[in-house]
This record gives structure tokens, sequence and C-alpha cells, in this order.
């Protein structure tokens, strides 16, 4: 079987990841406009998410053909997708910056690709290699530079575990995302995780849990005044539905591990994007962070194609059609 069409699928799914953590970072700027302008981040949150939900469930339900047994028989993948990669990460993450700066809170968040590694390692006996190790060190060092968390920085035991919680959801996003359940397509996966996201968070709103506050006052973004409801069509659009169908996608692709690292660049796009829509300059030590960060992920994609290699060379079909190892694992 020629490899040309798996490498092609990768390739895709490489792109696909790099477009999903672009636009999960556009959504640093629509939410700092819309807080600037009254709204809380649990009623910005609430709507983004029931926003992309609503944009997600036509085509989902196209996608699906009638075929709602699929759904159903995977109802606890789905119902777990829900509520801990998409709810609770969220509101994890928004409790933990009550009380910590934005760059730690965002840190303990992006400590899910080291539980994603240790998850493979424990549940699929996945022992890290040394290459991977050595993405792990490269990606969470540049992290520590680009969110530049030693300037200021303010420790909250409460707020920490919060941060640890949000950390468990993303970890939770990618290897649910990257399950190759029967039959159940990635865009339905996101589509209906966001409805249980949405339905979650309304909930927690009409509680008391999640503040909702809003207001229909102009927003300025980009300097410029637009209407309130301008970067809420951006946070449903763009930085939530879109972000959400590729991400699946491409963890499906990709794998949980490559995803997870990957996923990182979105706070290189967020630096991007702020310096584009807020004019908020990249600090020299922050570019150092970035070339950290790609570092550490072209590590762990190297360790995935070169360990892939081997497996491939372990098996010499012989005469008789039979898989024997190659001469060099025979050795030890």
């Amino acid at each position: 079987m020629s490899t040309t069409q798996p490498q092609r699928g990768l390739g895709a799914g490489l792109g696909l990841a790099l477009a999903s953590a672009a636009s999960f970072a556009t959504s640093g700027p629509f939410a700092k406009a819309l807080a600037e302008a009254g709204w809380s981040p649990g009623a910005a949150v609430t709507v983004r998410v029931v926003g992309a939900a609503l944009i997600l469930v036509g085509p989902a339900v196209v996608l699906l053909r009638g075929r709602w047994a699929v759904l159903r028989a995977n109802a606890w993948h789905v119902v777990s997708f829900g509520l801990v990669a998409v709810a609770a990460c969220q509101l994890f993450y928004f409790n933990a910056v009550q009380t910590l700066s934005v760059g730690v809170a965002l840190l303990l968040e992006y400590l899910g690709i080291v539980l994603v590694v240790l998850w493979l390692w424990v549940r699929h006996a996945q022992r890290p290699r040394r290459w991977t190790l050595a993405g792990v060190g490269l990606s969470l060092g540049g992290l520590v530079l680009v969110l530049d968390v030693t300037g200021g920085v303010r420790v909250d035991l409460g707020g920490v575990l919060w941060g640890l919680g949000a950390a468990v959801g993303l970890a939770t996003y990618f290897v649910l995302s990257a399950r190759d359940t029967d039959g159940l397509p990635p865009l339905v996966l996101a589509a209906a995780g966001l409805v249980v996201a949405a339905v979650a968070l309304v909930l927690c709103g009409a509680v008391g849990v999640l503040p909702l506050e809003w207001s229909t006052d102009d927003v300025v973004l980009a300097h410029q005044a637009v209407p309130w409801w301008t970067p809420l069509v951006g946070l449903c659009v763009l930085s939530t539905s879109f972000a959400y169908a590729t991400g699946v996608t491409a963890t499906r692709a990709l794998g949980s591990k490559v995803a997870s690292f990957v996923g990182l660049t979105e706070v290189l796009f967020s630096v991007l994007v702020a310096w584009l829509l807020l004019g908020e300059l990249p600090l020299p030590v922050q570019l150092l962070g970035g070339v950290l960060i790609v570092g550490g992920v072209a590590a762990v994609r190297y360790d995935e194609l070169s360990h892939g290699r081997s497996v491939a060379a372990a098996a010499v079909p012989d005469a008789g059609g039979s898989a024997l190892p190659a001469p060099s694992t025979l050795v030890g």
C-alpha cells in the first residue's frame, strides 16, 4: 500500500491543527473588547458556546443522515467531551483568572499537554521517548517565556487548583477528540459536545455559579468602535465553531499527543493577533519563547515519525508472506 495517502492525511491534519490554533487565538481580542464594554467573562463564554452550537447543529444533522443510533452509541463520549473538554475547561479557566494572572492561568492550563503524555503512558503503555521528553521541556520553557509569567506573578492556591482543573479539561479535549469512535464524524462530536456544554453553561448561569453580565454599548475592536454583536459573531463563528470543528478533525488525524503540542501554537497566534488587532508588540523574550515552542513541536513530531519508521522496519515479509522481525531488531 502506498504511503502517499497517509502522509497527505497527516499533512492535512497538521494544517487543520494550525488553523484551529489560530482560530482559538482570536478569542482573546474579541473577549477583551467585550470585557471593556461591560461583559462578564461568563456571559461572553456562554453566548460563544451557545452560538457555536447553533451554527454546527445543522451541518452535523446533515452529516449524520439519520444515523441517530451512532450518536446514541457514543452518548457517554459526547457528554464527557461537552462537560469536561468544553464546559468545565472554560469554567475552570474563568475561575483561575479571578485570582491568578492570565499568564500563570494559561501556563497551568497548558500543562494539559503533559497530562496527555502521562495518560498515554499509564493507559496505553506508550512510554515517552527521549525526543518527546525533549519536546515537553522545550515547549514548557517556551510557554513560560511567551506568557512572560516571571513578571508580577500572583499565586493563589485556589486559583492554582482551578488552573489545574482547566489542564485536565484541555487534556480531555485532545484525548477524546483523537478517539476513533464507531462511525461518529469529528464534526458531529464537536457539534454535540458544544450542545452539551451550552446547556451546562446556561444552567450554571441560571443558578448563579457563572456570573452573566452584558451590555449593548458599542465596543472597540482594532481601534474602531463597532456594534456589540461584532465580536460576538467573531467568537461564535471563528473562535469556537470553526476552531472546534477543525481541532477535533485534526486531532483524529494526528493523534492526541502530536495535536496537543501543535495546539501550543495558539499562544503564538495570540501574540500575533494581539499585535495586529490591539497594537501590542511582542517582546524579544516572547519571540524566543515562540522558537522554543516550535522546536518542541518539531521534536515530538520527529519522535512520532522516527518511531513509525522503526516499527515498519521491524516487520519484514519472508518468502511465504509471513512477517519476520528485521535483522536489527533480533539483537538483544
